[in-house]
This record gives structure tokens, sequence and C-alpha cells, in this order.
């Protein structure tokens, strides 16, 4: 089994149809009704795996770790020890590293079919992989809860040593449609915040957690993405202290997102603290599955997960996971329409 090749995988059960790769655990597309029924694919993404081994994508669709979004300098210090990572994002090291989950070949351990069709995927990440401390085994399951329902949980144990773990997944929606050729601008989004953590200039937090009230960074109702997207340079790149949702089965709602067009609507919950909102804005002229070209604002990544340069920041929750202990992350991906 160790040796398995990328490939693709189908999750349908007749409602929704997701495509799932070994590599990186990729959603490379997700198909859901719109408002008369139609079915469409609402993620960005490639045809073929080929794209997505030779370093096309911008992330789309994978699972990212050992650690996701920016460690400052690519260091931390664990019990005494520093560490360094590769530095790949300006000053900084970013989701993992050069060569972290998203590009490697998971193993396949189970692949159900049937009215709620699964797939599990694991990796073993070894003692020093991209810099990282200790031996780690991780494990995500996709699982089509209902219709138009995708969970995805994520667990990973340490298996001789302390180490930081932050998984997050990296999809980039648009629910007019992947090939719809617009942004997500006029999409509406609620999320469930009242505090961001501000970051400086290379996008690294400065430690602060600020109220959203009267800035740019206010989601607390539904608001269209391009309403205020101007005021904050590029687009949204920042990390949402989810602080306001309600909750349902131990997880909290993290955002409502929503396409005026097709009716489209996705809720997402989540068990984490954080959640980074992404707007696409590196995106720039990928030419995608059947030849739709994404540009900037072309999707929109809801990314949760533990705050960003947790290790350097003592106080933000911590991301380490300890020697007996085990890292558990929570997704439920909620489609509908309204």
């Amino acid at each position: 089994m160790a040796d398995q090749k990328p490939q693709l995988f189908e999750l349908n059960n007749g409602t929704m149809k997701v495509m799932v790769s070994n590599y990186g655990c990729i959603i490379t597309s997700l198909f859901v009704p719109d408002k008369d029924g139609k079915l469409g694919d609402v993620v960005l993404g490639f045809d073929t795996l080929e794209p997505y081994l030779n370093g096309s994508a911008p992330y789309f669709g994978c699972i990212v770790g050992r650690v996701a979004n920016r460690i400052k300098e690519g260091k931390f210090t664990l019990n005494g020890t520093e560490y360094s990572l590769p530095i790949n994002n300006g000053p900084n090291s970013l989701h993992g590293g050069l060569k972290g989950f998203d590009k490697v070949v998971w193993e396949v351990v189970e692949h159900k079919q049937g009215d709620n069709p699964s797939i599990t995927f694991k990796y073993h990440a070894r003692d020093g992989e991209e810099g990282y401390p200790g031996d780690l085994s991780v494990k995500a399951t996709y699982t089509l809860t209902s219709k138009t329902t995708l969970s995805l949980t994520m667990e990973a144990t340490p298996e001789n040593k302390p180490t930081p773990v932050n998984l997050a997944q990296h999809t980039y929606f648009n629910l007019a449609g992947h090939n719809s050729g617009t942004t997500i601008l006029n999409h509406t989004a609620q999320i469930f915040a009242n505090h961001i953590t501000p970051v400086d200039e290379t996008l690294i937090p400065t430690g602060e957690i600020k109220p959203v009230a009267q800035t740019p960074f206010d989601f607390t109702t539904e608001k269209r993405i391009g309403t205020s997207i101007n005021e904050i340079g590029l687009g949204y790149d920042h990390n949402y202290v989810l602080d306001s949702g309600e909750e349902k089965l131990g997880l909290k709602r993290a955002v409502k997102l929503k396409d005026p067009v097709s009716s489209r609507v996705l809720n997402l919950w989540t068990d984490a603290p954080g959640m980074q909102f992404y707007t696409g804005n590196y995106v720039s002229g990928v030419v995608g599955k059947g030849g739709a070209v994404y540009g900037k604002h072309s999707g929109v990544c809801l990314e949760t997960q533990g705050f960003p340069d947790s290790v350097n920041k003592e106080n933000f929750p911590s991301v380490v996971v300890q020697t007996g202990g085990k890292y558990r992350h929570r997704m439920v991906y909620e489609f509908s329409v309204e």
C-alpha cells in the first residue's frame, strides 16, 4: 500500500458528488444543486492531477500541514529547542513548508460507497520532515453525511515528541460555479466572529485580538464580500476569531456564504478556534477545469484552523500536541439554497 500512485476517487450520493485525490487529500471538484436543482461544480481546480503535481495550483482544494498558515521567519522554540523551517512565503514559512501535507501521496485506508459514501486517507510524517519535530501519524476522512453535506474529520497523533499541529482545508469556493466567469465579490458572507487577529506587512499576526466593529473586517451580518474589500489592500487574508456562532453537535457555525444568482448557500461548521478568510488575492490567469480561467477573487477560502503563528504567540490558543495526546479537527460543509 505504501507505494500508491496519485489518483482520483469519487464520493457520490445521488445528489452531490465530490472528487478527491490521495495526493494532498485534494478536493478537485464538488457538485451541488442550485435553486433549480441544476448541479454545478463550486470549487476551483483542474481536470487532471498533472497541474497539482507540477505545482500549478495555489493550494487548490488540499489539506495543508503539518502547520497551516504562516510561522514568523520559519522559527519557533519548543521545550528549549529552536526549530527552523523552510522559508517559502516572503520571510516566513507557509502551510507546512516546501513539501507540506498538500504535496505528498496519502494512503487510502478505506473507501466506502452507499448512502453515506466516505474515504479515509492516512499519512505518516517523519521526525524532521520540513523541519518539524517528531513522527506524526495523520488521518483525514471525507464523508457525505446527508444529501448536500460534506464532513471532514482530521486527526493527528504525535508518536515520540511534542509537536505543533494545525491542519486546514484549503478549497477555493465559488458558489456561482467555478466556470461562472464571475468573482466571489458579489457573494455575501456572514462570519460568526467579533474579532480578528491583525497582521503586519508580511501577514504575521501582531498578537493583538481586535474587534471588527466599525472596520472593513466586519461580517457579523450578511455583507457583500466586495463592499469594503478595496479598503484593505489586495483583499482579505485574515484570521477570524470564531467567538459568536451558534453551536450544533459540538461544532460552532463559522461562516455562511451565499451566491445571489444561483441561490446556493454554504454554512460551514467547525470546532477550530479560528478561520482564515482568504479572497484569492494572488490567483492570476490560472487555466482550470474545462478551460475556465481563474483570476483574482475567483474563489474564496474558508480555512478553519488554529491561529497563525500560534507557536510564537503565548496569548493565542496553543497548537502544540503532547505525546500521548491527539489533535482532532472537524468541519461540516452544509450546502443548501435559499
